[in-house]
């Protein structure tokens, strides 16, 4: 069961900073980013659709250029960073799972990520129509779908759309679900499981990865269940 360090290591260091993702790597075999666009285009990573929350700033992220987001103080004195620098830091070192906001941006993320081929790279999203643009131009990512409700049929229905894996929220995830989908060759990644309880249910029920806030954690967890 491989480990991916949710928003970089958000237990850790504040989310979706450089920090967050460096600890991250030296704990899981994958980091996952938020990612959206600035004013000027450039893909930045944010999981709101406002810097209110995790900067000393206020404001939409679209309506900011990258030079004013960058400015800002995410935390501990990070800056929130661009795709490409994410891309760089990671490159050759750990895999990614970058997560696809808003519609609409796809063409941006998949210039980044085709130019700088982070592998193993994952596209996640819970935009389904996101995720049949990326496959066409990134044919070597692992596309995946992410849900946070019942989704009936889940497994059928990313089998027929040639998505690769499922990320249901924690408490969606069920035996049968990681059954139908194995049978399709699918791969299953709940989010957000941050305990040892929640990560040996996990383990016990079959899932391939688990994306979690806290991966330092979880790498010694993994270690004593072998």
């Amino acid at each position: 069961m491989f480990i991916v360090g949710h928003r970089g290591a958000r237990a850790h260091a504040p989310e979706n900073t450089q920090k967050a993702i460096r600890i991250g790597m030296k704990c899981a075999e994958y980091v996952e980013v938020d990612v959206r666009l600035s004013l000027d285009r450039v893909p930045v990573v944010m999981h709101d659709p406002t810097v209110d929350r995790t900067t000393d700033g206020k404001g939409r992220v679209g309506e900011m250029t990258f030079d004013e987001l960058s400015t800002l103080d995410a935390g501990e004195g990070e800056h929130v960073p661009s795709l490409q620098e994410v891309c760089e830091l990671v490159k050759g070192e750990c895999g990614l799972f970058v997560e696809i906001k808003e519609p609409g941006s796809e063409m941006e993320v998949c210039a980044v990520l085709d130019r700088e081929a982070p592998s193993p790279l994952w596209v996640v999203s819970f935009h389904s129509g996101s995720l049949e643009i990326v496959s066409e131009i990134l044919p070597g990512a692992v596309i995946g779908f992410i849900y946070s409700r019942q989704v009936p049929g889940a497994a059928e229905n990313a089998a027929r759309k040639k998505q690769h894996a499922l990320l249901p929220r924690f408490d969606l995830l069920v035996p049968e679900l990681v059954g139908a989908a194995h049978a399709r060759g699918i791969r299953v990644v709940p989010w957000t499981p941050n305990t040892a309880g929640e990560w040996e249910m996990a383990r016990e029920i079959g899932v391939d990865g688990v994306a979690t806030d806290d991966p330092c954690s979880a790498r010694e967890w993994n270690k004593t269940v072998g």
